[in-house]
């Protein structure tokens, strides 16, 4: 009479439970990483929720590489989790910026409902394609090996071009310099609209030499000695922003109870400060007061037209960037 090794069936289930308690791990810890990360999301929601689809099919891609190689399953499979437990953070905290830039009076509820409604069907469709997939080409490894890169190709480049088209009515640095830098050319303030095809999604921090070459948020300690800040924030008493003028940038330091308006007003002043040096050749000793009296004559007007064109004024969404405060 055989009698069942219950001690090696109970070492093989606590192998698989073990495995499935890392694997789910790796993905919570993925998720917990991402969510401090969410105020450079709020910043730049489209670039993130681009990163977030190539996580999200990176993972993918790992966990069905992982049965190749075996030795390292957990690892690879782990990662992969990693990497999707990211991506979804990611996408859900960018929905709501881009959600709220085509809210219209209030109805923000009804597009997340319509957003919802479209994300099921596009669901619904793409496990009917992906069962008929795995049925044909994908019944073989290197069928999935061919289709998973340019389902993901595809994928990714929808996304992008989806983001390129979708307007953010809030000011970061790369949108507030484009602005300002349009002002300075044209005289006329941009829409979201206008922008939304010319940011740059992939180096949202280059600078824009007509908007003054304005760097915003480096630490305070790379920009100015503690001990001089009170000498430098002397110079316009009454602002929310202190600028540090070089041979490259101009850098922009922020207190840290600013709103997009006191961005705007410091951005203005390194501009116009900027243009006059190329006019004038070198710096003077008054060109800095000079950029911050032509800022004040111009500066309500362009605000009030900054708002008409639907642009939110009340926050400035510097990411992680430091701030001052006395």
């Amino acid at each position: 009479m055989c009698v069942p090794n219950h001690t090696f069936w109970l070492e093989v289930c606590i192998y698989f439970v073990d495995e499935q308690i890392l694997k789910d791990g790796m993905q919570h810890m993925g998720k917990l990483i991402c969510s401090n990360l969410g105020a450079r999301m709020d910043s730049e929601p489209k670039r993130w929720r681009i990163l977030a689809d190539v996580l999200y099919d990176l993972g993918t891609g790992l966990e069905v590489l992982s049965p190749l190689c075996p030795h390292l399953f957990l690892e690879v499979a782990g990662l992969g989790n990693f990497a999707k437990g990211m991506a979804v953070v990611a996408a859900r905290a960018t929905r709501l910026p881009i959600y709220s830039s085509f809210a219209k009076e209030g109805n923000l509820s009804d597009l997340f409902a319509k957003g919802e409604a479209i994300s099921t069907l596009f669901n619904v469709v793409g496990l009917g394609v992906g069962i008929h997939l795995a049925s044909t080409v994908c019944s073989s490894m290197q069928g999935k090996l061919i289709a998973g890169p340019l389902l993901s190709i595809i994928h990714v480049f929808s996304v992008v071009e989806e983001m390129r088209a979708a307007p953010i009515n809030t000011l970061n640095p790369q949108r507030t310099a484009m602005i300002v830098a349009d002002f300075l050319k044209t005289g006329k303030v941009s829409s979201p609209a206008d922008l939304r095809y010319r940011e740059d999604l992939l180096f949202p921090g280059r600078l824009i030499e007509d908007a003054g070459n304005v760097k915003v948020g480096r630490a305070l300690h790379k920009v100015v000695k503690p001990s001089k800040l009170q000498e430098w924030k002397e110079t316009f008493p009454e602002e929310k922003f202190v600028l540090s003028h070089g041979n490259k940038w101009t850098d922009m330091l922020l207190e840290h109870n600013a709103t997009a308006e006191d961005a705007l007003r410091g951005w203005l002043v390194a501009a116009y400060a900027t243009s006059m040096e190329k006019s004038f050749h070198e710096p003077s000793a008054s060109m800095l007061q000079d950029a911050y009296d032509k800022m004040n004559s111009i500066f309500t007007p362009f605000l009030n037209e900054l708002q008409a064109k639907g642009w939110h004024t009340d926050r400035f969404l510097d990411g992680t960037g430091s701030r001052f405060a006395f």
